[in-house]
């Protein structure tokens, strides 16, 4: 399948990297989560491929190939950028579809521009609020702040990502290490600073996605992930209310649970494609 590679501009000095499948179909965004990049979406979007949809997926900025500017990590920067790739792109109302925080940006922009887009899917995120989780912003910081990783080898941390998901097909372990700048020392660098991953974070916590629900005007499908672990009993009981509560209030959801990690794109990507190709086919996100 052929992919194509460009930028595009979404302000002075801001070009993001995006990566484009043909197709005639309905038409899809991809978008990631925090500390991502755009190729833990590369089985899902070649399964959309597949189904003949057209397809691209998105480096947000700060990450991956896309500028790396210092400012606009706040809810409304990132919303923008998105509208902008649609309107760059020249893309016919396409489906928004985000994991983790970037569920929470898709839904966040089709609540401020709904003309522009056909529908959004929020996979294991869309509901997240730092806010019910940690009672003050330095307990967020000191949970949510990413591993040092600058300097650590290539191969030691393929070898870890391996050993945390064995069950994870070849495309989600290239899409994880695609992650970082790999140097020709043989050592990476997370393409996301610091500085710029806790600014994310700041622009998360001020986000209530909740205040949107009864607002939005286009359909919603949630793909929340479920663990059977005892461990995670706590925190799927908290998932599964908080999900509940978004069903409740939207005009028009669909909930679809998915037994596996949070990264369910890159886990179980031929699923998560045929999912949401059916939820087109059948009418919801058309």
């Amino acid at each position: 399948m052929e992919v194509g590679s460009e930028r595009v501009g979404v302000a002075d000095g801001v070009a993001l990297h995006v990566e484009r499948r043909p197709g005639e179909g309905v038409a899809f965004l991809l978008v990631h989560g925090l500390a991502s990049n755009l190729h833990l979406w590369d089985g899902v979007a070649a399964g959309l491929a597949g189904w003949g949809h057209a397809v691209a997926a998105v480096d947000q900025r700060g990450h991956g190939r896309s500028d790396k500017p210092d400012d606009g990590y706040d809810i409304a920067t990132v919303t923008d950028d998105l509208a902008r790739v649609v309107d760059g792109l020249g893309l016919d109302r396409p489906v928004l579809v985000g994991q983790s925080w970037g569920a929470n940006v898709v839904l966040e922009a089709a609540w401020r521009f709904p003309g522009r887009i056909r529908g959004v899917a929020c996979v294991d995120g869309g509901w997240i609020e730092l806010r019910r989780y940690f009672p003050d912003w330095e307990s967020c910081v000191a949970a949510l702040r990413p591993p040092a990783t600058t300097g650590r080898p290539s191969s030691e941390i393929e070898a870890w990502l391996r050993h945390q998901h064995p069950d994870w097909p070849d495309t989600g372990i290239a899409g994880a290490l695609a992650c970082f700048e790999h140097r020709d020392d043989g050592t990476v660098a997370p393409w996301l600073s610091l500085e710029r991953h806790l600014a994310v974070l700041a622009g998360m916590w001020e986000h209530s996605p909740s205040s949107r629900y009864a607002e939005l005007e286009v359909p919603v499908l949630l793909v929340p992930a479920r663990s059977d672990a005892p461990a995670d009993g706590p925190r799927a009981e908290g998932r599964r209310r908080q999900v509940d509560e978004a069903a409740g209030a939207l005009a028009r959801s669909r909930v679809q649970w998915m037994a596996g990690d949070h990264d369910l794109h890159a886990q179980h990507p031929a699923e998560l494609a045929k999912l949401l190709h059916d939820a087109v086919d059948e009418g919801f996100l058309s």
